[in-house]
């Protein structure tokens, strides 16, 4: 891994071979099959289609560390707005393999983010373009961003996915969080399928609680059913190191290089702000459980906020001991 940092600053190197630690990017050959795009194998698997009688076939997906870069760098640009990409990759067995990314022009708001007319016909040219130059992987799916309210799909994320997923399916749906992500150091990233209209999901179980604030709240809950998430991993190789310090040398300067309690101030706020508000529901929960005797819900929202604030309390923790290293790095006089 050290390796994979060789043409970068002492600084900058350790900030990449942290970033590939906490998000456990696992090197492979360059050798390695899933390099290679097999156009006949991939028609035949297109044929037997065995997603489509397995609503939940697809289990696992891995990331190229050259498209997760570019999510991350894409997703921080837009700030407080949501941004789209689109996905390229291929599928192997129950595995969906994203080799590569690209962002749309698209217009969005804090809340959702739709592609108009410039952005298909930005896709078509795009992938028309990479067909010429040999690159054969499909659009096999579509990320966006949820600035600072977590990785999960709405009433809107859905319905796109399911259109997608009956017009062009395997298809997948990514969503990252670039502001949690500054804030925590760890990529706040989340893959999705949907199950298909009119089928019964199965029972999935208790999932991984994760922070929603209070006014998405009833969205994620409305839609929590309606799709599943996949395994993550992500894996990179040393034929992909001159791009790769390219890129994170950007990202480093406009992102890691910078204080996330200066880039996340606003952010941070609104946190607060929101704990305080689930603060107060579980306070008057509290007062009608004592009247009647229902102490199940009150320990529920209650452990939540614990959560919650715990969480808030890390990223702070975390994004003071990142300023001061930062700072002892950057700012460290000249011998």
């Amino acid at each position: 891994m050290a390796a994979a940092s060789k043409g970068l600053s002492d600084g900058t190197g350790m900030a990449m071979r942290n970033f590939e630690l906490e998000n456990r990017i696992s090197e492979i050959s360059d050798a390695d099959a899933i390099y290679q795009y097999d156009e006949a194998k991939n028609r035949q698997l297109m044929d037997e289609r065995p997603w489509a009688h397995n609503p939940s076939y697809f289990k696992y997906v891995r990331v190229s560390a050259i498209a997760l870069l570019k999510m991350v760098m894409h997703a921080r640009s837009g700030k407080t707005l949501e941004v789209m990409g689109l996905l390229q990759g291929k599928v192997e067995a129950n595995t969906m393999i994203v080799m590569d990314v690209y962002a749309l022009p698209v217009e969005g708001t804090e809340t959702r983010v739709s592609p108009q007319d410039e952005a298909y016909n930005y896709m078509f040219a795009y992938q028309d373009l990479c067909k010429k130059v040999g690159r054969l992987e499909n659009v096999m799916g579509w990320y966006h961003s949820h600035p600072g309210f977590g990785c999960w799909l709405s009433g809107v994320d859905v319905a796109t996915q399911l259109i997608n997923q009956e017009g062009q399916d395997p298809f997948l749906a990514i969503v990252i969080d670039p502001l949690r992500t500054v804030s925590s150091g760890k990529v706040e990233l989340g893959a999705f399928r949907c199950y298909p209209r009119g089928s019964l999901p199965p029972d999935q179980g208790a999932s991984e609680y994760q922070t929603i604030p209070l006014d998405k709240i009833e969205d994620f809950g409305v839609h929590a059913k309606a799709y599943y998430a996949l395994e993550v991993s992500y894996f990179k190789s040393a034929m992909d190191r001159a791009l790769l310090e390219s890129l994170w040398h950007k990202y480093w300067i406009n992102t890691l290089a910078a204080s996330p309690l200066l880039l996340n101030v606003d952010y941070s706020t609104k946190q607060i702000r929101d704990l305080t508000r689930k603060l107060d529901q579980a306070e008057k929960s509290l007062v009608r459980s004592t009247l009647t005797a229902d102490k199940k819900r009150d320990d529920s929202q209650v452990s939540k906020c614990a959560r919650d604030s715990a969480k808030v309390t890390m990223e702070t923790v975390h994004g003071l001991v990142a300023h001061l290293l930062k700072d002892a790095v950057l700012n460290k006089p000249p011998s």
